[in-house]
């Protein structure tokens, strides 16, 4: 079975070179192409894809919009940022509002493939240097959890914590722990609240970084 990819980039040789290689790949079928959110946002109505490659810096409606109408909408397709070397704080934002991962507009053949498919199996791909760029970003905000809240987090939150950090949805981890899937959501709040973050990817790296565990 093909995945199917909506590509959504203002930028026409952008499209068409991802959608070029992707057509290499018996794996995937580009079943749309947008140059803004709104069009995208369409597409994604009509067509459901499976996974979906979007830049943040577009005209009309931004990537950035576009993934914030998604989550107000709970529409959970995987994200992944189109970006360019000089777009890092716009790269930062976009992942902590649920982004999977990121590639450069220039990236290898086999890394745009891997991505892809790691996205769909619902893994979050953050390379090192993003994940200290977030903890950056936290700390400047004076928001990096203290020792008190890293202790209060309880066994079964770390559980589903580590859970979140191997790409499990929260219905995986319900099924997994035997309970509800709302309890699941209602423990990241939990979470999120104690390590003052606001996305799973915000928890993750925080947790991270102050030792809780490692992947």
């Amino acid at each position: 079975m093909k995945h199917k990819v909506l590509i959504v980039d203002d930028h026409m040789v952008v499209r068409e070179g991802l959608k070029l290689i992707l057509e290499t790949n018996d794996s995937f079928q580009v079943i749309g192409e947008a140059e803004n959110g709104e069009i995208a946002l369409q597409i994604i109505e009509d067509s459901k894809p499976d996974v979906i490659l979007m830049d943040l810096n577009m005209p009309v409606k931004s990537g950035l919009d576009t993934i914030k109408v998604l989550n107000d909408k709970q529409i959970y397709i995987p994200v992944i940022i189109l970006t360019t070397y000089n777009e890092d704080e716009l790269m930062i934002k976009g992942i902590e509002m649920g982004a999977k991962g990121y590639l450069l507009k220039d990236t290898s053949r086999e890394h745009l493939f891997r991505t892809i498919e790691s996205a769909i199996r619902g893994e979050t791909l953050l390379q090192d240097e993003v994940i200290q760029k977030l903890l950056n970003k936290k700390s400047k905000k004076q928001n990096v959890v203290s020792s008190s809240d890293k202790l209060s987090l309880t066994e079964k939150e770390l559980f589903i914590l580590q859970a979140v950090a191997k790409g499990f949805r929260s219905r995986e981890i319900a099924f997994d722990m035997g309970i509800a899937e709302r309890t699941v959501k209602a423990h990241l709040t939990n979470i999120f609240n104690k390590l003052g973050v606001n996305t799973r990817t915000e928890a993750v790296a925080v947790a991270m970084e102050n030792g809780l565990f490692r992947l």
